[in-house]
């Protein structure tokens, strides 16, 4: 495995840079590859051709994959946007707001709409899934939007 890595190194740096954003999601695209080749034993068996094509393939797909999902969590974020900048409110009357949700909570609206992390960035720092995040999310969103109409 080390052999066929090294034979076919620059080629897969260069193509994963070449469809990436940047190149550290270019670097995260060949690690993604040498660990699903890592468990496809069959691949070093395989002519370098057949090789450097099949990582290609596999980098592309994880590319498509991942802006998929980004695309897909970041619609459903912001169908829960609650733009309190926007609200007019008084630095006092926000800290109101903010103190009517569980410190868990005021911890994730913090996050999402004044430092600006998605639900993954969120959920790493807090050891939660995505998922989770964006359901307390809505939860407080929800709740903010009850205490605004009252």
């Amino acid at each position: 495995m080390r052999t066929m890595y090294r034979t076919l190194e620059n080629d897969l740096h260069r193509f994963a840079r070449s469809i990436a954003r940047h190149r550290q999601e270019a670097d995260d695209l060949v690690q993604l590859a040498l660990e699903k080749a890592l468990a496809n034993p069959g691949i070093a068996g395989l002519p370098v051709h057949k090789q450097r094509a099949w990582f290609f393939r596999v980098m592309k797909n994880q590319l498509i994959d991942e802006r998929r999902r980004e695309k897909r969590v970041t619609g459903w974020e912001e169908e829960y946007d609650f733009p309190i900048r926007e609200q007019a409110l008084s630095p006092v009357e926000v800290t109101d707001l903010l103190s009517s949700l569980s410190d868990e909570q005021r911890d994730i609206v913090f996050k999402r709409y004044w430092i600006g992390l998605t639900s993954q960035e969120i959920g790493s720092q807090l050891g939660l899934p995505p998922a989770t995040v964006r359901y307390k999310l809505s939860r407080a969103v929800k709740q903010l939007r009850k205490k605004l109409e009252e």
